[in-house]
């Protein structure tokens, strides 16, 4: 009573929102601009764009509420055109559907719509364009977003597109369950962590282990906690966590690497280098896309980074997905090499070049920041033999050596920190990052409050209980906020078989890079080497004898 007394009503809020928040139909035309795939002269985008009730049905599904029975979930869109009614049948298009490939698309019927107000849920029997709801009994096919369209009459229909983020799951963390005999409730529970959690990614490991991809620690022990308690409802043990890494190279390849198919009708030669500093985080921003023309990809890769205009009018595609980190170019010459035969072969390279990209071969761990130049193809004549089985494999081998010959690294993600604290403890937080290899990059005080603001680097790999230590060195008066920064390349050669590793003993500075491959292999199951013979064939092993001979006659 006092303070309605003083301030009035407590409408602010609504108040504020009324104002400044267009409405749906004012809105329509930037939103589905920014989000919609499909056609700008289509008729569904003419209905969104008008917000259209009676025009055709289209719903984005942005993300999925888990039911009280933590079985099912409602999914969470909203309606840009058309209506929706109990008991419709509906389209539901996942994220990898395409008017191509319509193997991600489902129909299901519609059970129940709600409208949420706070922490209730009105039930209605419709709802039409401008909405906001809550759709049951079409959670099954989604995984993480959706688009919801009508069965008949919008066949021109393609998705919206998937929710990015501004940060990245590199926390990894291995489950298996207490009974082992209780394996598919635990599949089946991750299936619903990563229904339920938008920024967290599952995966089986080839040596059989579950992996959880979490964006942090508190992350992670959300998801464990939903997993126990909720999904499964099981006793589940962990391993320590981890991170995720990736492979890089650094300088361009010794020598021109070449693969033959194993029918020998087919020659691929390759080289690898490093791509030009902030062009992977151009790609994977968006800023350029590989569904653009050759012409304005020339253009982009021309004035921005300096590539001459053949080869940047050569770029066949980006991995290990269409906004990867890696580049594969086309930088044959027409005199050398038949275009059209290369044409024909394009396709399975391309599937090749993102496979090798998928699961590099430091560690099978993902491939960054690196360009792929095909220097030279020699391709058979009849298509009966250069079809994939014989392309694919053969793209990947060469990109791989070419990959090894080009100074390889790893690299691991670092965290950025933003700590607050008083004046008086700022001088202990050094030693705390110093000893987990972090670093200060910016100590200023905080305008209006005692506090100091310090902004620091640390990587992720040592970044676990780091917020214990940081509390315990300053008497609980420190606040730390983290989050994916950047990758970095590990200190240290992996491939360095001198390093001797201890175990038990933390690794100096010079033997990380090896520490860590070796040990992410074991994890996986595999040799703790890299076997060159593994992805390079007898040709270019006495290739690469023959250099070292003539190395070892001119010394």
């Amino acid at each position: 009573l006092i303070l309605h007394r003083f301030f009035g009503d407590a409408s602010g809020f609504v108040d504020m929102l009324q104002h400044h928040v267009p409405s749906p139909i004012d809105s329509a035309a930037s939103k589905v601009e920014n989000i919609y795939t499909g056609l700008r002269d289509s008729s569904c985008m003419a209905d969104m764009t008008a917000c259209d009730p009676s025009g055709a049905l289209m719903i984005n599904v942005v993300k999925l509420y888990s039911a009280p029975d933590g079985v099912t979930f409602h999914a969470f869109g909203r309606i840009y055109s058309g209506t929706l009614k109990v008991g419709d049948s509906v389209k539901v298009l996942g994220e990898a559907y395409s008017l191509d490939d319509e193997e991600d698309m489902a129909v299901c019927e519609v059970t129940g719509i709600s409208i949420g107000e706070g922490r209730y849920r009105l039930d209605v029997e419709r709802a039409g364009a401008g909405n906001w709801v809550m759709i049951q009994g079409v959670d099954a096919p989604i995984n993480k977003t959706a688009t919801i369209t009508s069965v008949r009459g919008n066949d021109d229909a393609t998705i919206f597109r998937p929710l990015s983020f501004n940060t990245t799951a590199v926390m990894k963390l291995a489950v298996e369950p207490l009974n082992p005999a209780e394996l598919p409730k635990m599949v089946e529970g991750l299936r619903r962590i990563s229904k339920s959690y938008p920024a967290t990614a599952t995966k089986v490991e080839e040596s059989g282990e579950h992996v959880i991809f979490g964006t942090g620690e508190l992350s992670l022990d959300c998801i464990m906690h939903d997993l126990r308690r909720m999904y499964s409802d099981i006793e589940v043990k962990t391993a320590d966590p981890v991170t995720a890494f990736c492979e890089t190279v650094v300088e361009t390849s010794a020598l021109k690497c070449f693969a033959e198919t194993p029918n020998k009708r087919n020659k691929l030669t390759m080289i690898a280098e490093p791509l030009e500093e902030g062009l992977a985080e151009d790609i994977e921003r968006g800023e350029v896309s590989i569904d653009w023309d050759r012409k304005q990809l020339g253009e982009f890769f021309q004035s921005k980074y300096d590539w001459d205009l053949l080869a940047a009018r050569s770029v066949w595609a980006f991995g290990p997905d269409i906004d990867g980190p890696n580049i594969l170019v086309d930088d044959t010459l027409p005199s050398e090499v038949d275009k059209k035969l290369l044409k024909q072969v394009q396709e399975s390279v391309v599937q090749g070049f993102q496979w090798g990209c998928r699961e590099g071969p430091l560690c099978d761990e993902p491939i960054r920041n690196t360009k792929f130049k095909i220097l030279d193809a020699t391709i058979a004549p009849e298509p009966i033999h250069r079809g994939g089985g014989q392309i694919i494999p053969t793209a990947r081998r060469v990109a791989y050596s070419a990959f090894l010959m080009a100074t390889p690294r790893l690299m691991e993600p670092v965290m950025e920190l933003q700590i607050q604290a008083p004046a008086d403890v700022v001088s202990s937080i050094f030693p705390v990052l110093a000893r987990r290899r972090g670093h200060v990059v910016q100590d200023t005080p905080k305008p209006g409050a005692p506090f100091y603001t310090i902004k620091a680097y640390l990587p992720a790999i040592d970044s676990f209980g780091f917020e214990t230590d940081l509390r315990a060195f300053t008497q609980g008066q420190a606040m730390c906020f983290q989050t994916f920064d950047h990758w970095s390349i590990v200190p240290g050669d992996p491939l360095d078989r001198s390093i001797v590793l201890h175990p038990l003993e933390p690794s100096p500075p010079p033997q990380l890079a090896r520490d860590f491959m070796v040990k992410t292999r074991r994890r996986k199951g595999l040799s703790e080497d890299v076997s060159i013979q593994k992805f390079f064939d007898d040709p270019m092993l006495m290739e690469l004898a023959k250099q070292d001979a003539e190395m070892s006659n001119m010394m």
